[in-house]
């Protein structure tokens, strides 16, 4: 995602007609996720407003069952961070409040609307993308020979790159990627997927490594079976990933093609009380400009969600590497990133989940 200027300090949001609340109730994740944000946005929202008390609640994984459920807890939760999958389903619900990006959300510093700056991150009225991370593929760079992989088309070649795969337990981005490698284009990718026909071609390209490959259901699992050599390549979340090499050092690399992007960002819970909504609304506006995002790349490898947070990225705090080689929004990185089919997979989840079962059985 190349961005499209030197980033300046956004000029400040307006202040609102109404007293902004003096406390802030944030639902996020808790671990290193948690930490990123508190470091890249919220310690420097709280310098700039002395006297607010932000607290957090790491509830995220409930969110939409506490939010649907709409009880004291919900009540005093005033931004939510979730998956974009959740998103959806919150806004489609009621439960999330719609926005008008280009209002309430600061513009890029070249002053591109947030709207264009954000681009087809925006998958509905009541998301504001945070970070970007992505199902990608390691590999043991000590194991697979001198000619590394290069595309995703790679995971299929028992010659070139011989030895055991690892892959998600599940038919989401391993159906596309073998439906791709089976020479679909992407344009069709959906179109022949949702078919039965489709879905035997997937299958059947899955076929000819399927006596090679372990299958994971844990995030842990693939970088453990890098880590052990049990695997010369796998899927994996591309921080997990980021890990086994700056963290502990070990002889992996990043195939970024074909890499599937989710998201994860903020939702505002639907009727908050004037005051506690103006303050969501003014750090809203801080927390997602896109010097901040850029900054939380700094703690942890996700790439945000802005495309003028691409250059602005630094090196990691502790670690001290560059982070734009290591996100998934990183330049080199993005260019034939696949943004996961949110409306696809809510139709066709079950029926598909269902042949995959049925054929990993076989």
């Amino acid at each position: 995602m190349a961005a499209r200027s030197v980033a300046k300090a956004p000029q400040p949001r307006p202040k609102p007609n109404v007293r902004m609340s003096d406390a802030l109730k944030l639902v996020s994740w808790g671990g290193a996720y948690q930490h990123s944000q508190d470091k890249a946005y919220v310690d420097p929202y709280v310098a700039r407003n002395r006297g607010l008390n932000v607290s957090w609640d790491s509830d995220s994984p409930n969110a939409v069952s506490v939010l649907r459920k709409g009880d004291a807890t919900a009540r005093s939760w005033d931004l939510v961070d979730v998956v974009a999958a959740d998103a959806i389903r919150l806004c489609e619900g009621g439960q999330a409040e719609r926005i008008d990006f280009d209002r309430i959300l600061a513009p890029a510093p070249d002053g591109t609307p947030p709207s264009a700056d954000f681009g087809k991150f925006l998958i509905n009225d009541c998301f504001v993308p945070q970070i970007a991370y992505s199902t990608t593929i390691g590999y043991r760079t000590d194991l697979v020979g001198r000619q590394r992989p290069g595309s995703i088309c790679d995971i299929f070649d028992l010659r070139r790159f011989p030895g055991k795969r690892a892959l998600e337990k599940r038919p989401i981005n391993n159906m596309e990627w073998a439906l791709l490698c089976d020479g679909v284009p992407e344009s069709r990718l959906y179109e022949v997927l949702a078919t039965r026909r489709g879905q035997d071609r997937a299958l059947a390209k899955l076929d000819t490594i399927k006596n090679h490959v372990i299958w994971w259901s844990a995030g842990a699992e693939t970088p453990q079976l890098l880590a052990d050599g049990e695997v010369v390549m796998g899927s994996a979340y591309n921080g997990r990933l980021f890990s086994l090499i700056a963290d502990y050092g070990l002889p992996v690399d990043i195939l970024w093609d074909r890499q599937v992007i989710d998201l994860d960002g903020w939702i505002i819970p639907k009727g908050l009380p004037a005051d506690r909504k103006a303050r969501v609304l003014d750090f809203l506006y801080f927390a997602t400009d896109a010097q901040r995002l850029a900054d939380q790349a700094q703690y942890i490898a996700y790439g945000p969600a802005r495309r003028s947070s691409a250059t602005l990225v630094g090196r990691h705090k502790d670690l001290g590497v560059d982070m734009k080689r290591h996100i998934p929004t990183g330049q080199g990185n993005f260019a034939t990133a696949m943004l996961y089919n949110y409306d696809f997979w809510a139709e066709h989840r079950s029926a598909i989940d269902s042949r995959f079962s049925a054929w990993l059985k076989r």
